[in-house]
């Protein structure tokens, strides 16, 4: 695919920008284009030497970029690789568009003076969510960069957010339904612990076209998870990571911030079937059901199916937790009822799935759990898919009693 190179996009402190106008003006949309989110650098960039040394030939085989030898996100799925269709592919652009600044946001010394201004600290959350999970200024102000990325792309009808009651019905035409968390892990961000964008996406359900707004925009927004045909997470953290699957396997892409692309760096990333970590909050433990003590008990002491001994692993920040057990294997858990089904559990149950692993409720295949609320939390574990199984055959793993915390 022939690459054009637009004007390089330069953007002014993420605190003066925000605070003076949310969004940035509609950017001129061509697929092929490259986006310069930094001004180009002075000195020689070392990206490409990086691709290179990470992945050699095989995503420039995969991807046909044989020139350069490493490939670009919007070329990897456009029609010189995976070729998901011209509507996909300008809807993928838009929302990397908007990842691409929350990160620099997120990565801002001015993050956390947003707070102290009042057109932001007024909104609120509508996900009934208790005093932890109050949406801080960060998510408010990530969720609003997407929205406005979703509305200039054209090709959404309806978007639903962790952080808003119901969903926002934004164009009749637009062919698909993006479901997500704008920024999971925000309270980590003063500790500069990882934090993350996990979005979904489905196909509008045109036999719901004659409804009423509101009815339509809940029930798209209530698709199984088995109907995704797109889902991924953003990664903010030394670097940031895009991880997306198109059913077709799942795909990591590295932002190569010299230039501005997405540069593909994990293709077709496997899931090992057995990982030695476990992912969980272990103060916790005596509040865990009987089943859950006695699986983690088992395989700390190396004493489950995999005679080796576990050890734990925890961020507390969910993206950065489900992003390191992709790609070493493992668990990455949370047993009570806390994760959202729609926002969180389906969409990276789904690219689990593609990479070989697993999504569970404990007791259930998440991506077969038919959603009846928007905001319907569940437990949630993740990873290898023997290991889940073990786990699974130990029965008892939900904790449905929570004492210390408000759901």
């Amino acid at each position: 695919m022939q690459q054009l190179l637009s004007p390089t996009i330069s953007y002014p402190s993420p605190l003066l920008h925000l605070t003076s106008h949310p969004f940035p003006p509609k950017p001129h949309f061509c697929p092929t284009h490259r986006l310069s989110f930094y001004p180009p650098p002075k000195m020689a960039s070392f990206s490409g030497f990086l691709a290179k040394s990470q992945m050699g030939m095989t995503a420039a085989a995969a991807a046909g970029d044989g020139a350069n030898g490493f490939s670009s996100l919007m070329d990897y799925v456009g029609k010189g690789g995976l070729d998901v269709g011209d509507d996909l592919l300008v809807l993928l652009y838009h929302i990397q568009f908007a990842c691409k600044r929350i990160a620099a946001l997120v990565a801002s010394p001015f993050n956390s003076a947003l707070g102290k201004h009042s057109a932001l600290t007024g909104a609120t959350s509508g996900a009934a969510a208790s005093d932890r999970d109050k949406p801080k200024p960060l998510d408010i102000v990530a969720n609003e960069i997407i929205l406005s990325s979703l509305r200039n792309s054209g090709k959404v009808s309806v978007m639903a957010s962790e952080e808003d009651d119901a969903p926002t019905w934004i164009n009749d035409d637009g062919p698909f339904v993006v479901v997500l968390d704008p920024l999971d892990g925000s309270r980590n961000i003063d500790a500069s612990i990882p934090t993350g964008t996990i979005f979904g996406v489905y196909n509008r359900l045109t036999e719901l076209d004659n409804q009423p707004t509101e009815e339509k925009a809940l029930l798209n927004s209530l698709q199984s998870g088995r109907k995704l045909v797109a889902a991924g997470y953003v990664l903010y953290s030394s670097a940031t990571i895009l991880c997306a699957s198109f059913g077709s396997g799942t795909h990591a892409f590295t932002l190569d911030h010299s230039t501005g692309d997405f540069i593909l760096t994990h293709p077709s990333i496997r899931i090992p079937p057995r990982g030695q970590i476990y992912s969980v909050n272990d103060a916790r433990y005596f509040d865990w059901p009987e089943g859950l003590r006695q699986y983690i008990d088992t395989v700390r002491q190396g004493k489950g199916k995999f005679p080796k001994k576990y050890s734990a692993r925890y961020i507390c920040s969910l993206v950065a937790d489900f992003h390191r057990t992709v790609l070493y294997g493992g668990i990455a858990m949370n047993p009570r009822d806390h994760l959202r089904l729609v926002y969180e559990a389906n969409p990276l149950s789904y690219l689990a799935e593609q990479a070989g692993g697993k999504g569970s409720d404990g007791k259930s295949r998440i991506l077969s759990i038919q959603p009846v609320k928007l905001h319907q939390r569940l437990p949630l574990f993740l990873g290898s898919l023997e290991d889940i199984d073990e786990l699974e055959s130990y029965g008892d793993v939900q904790q449905k009693v929570n004492p210390g915390y408000e759901v």
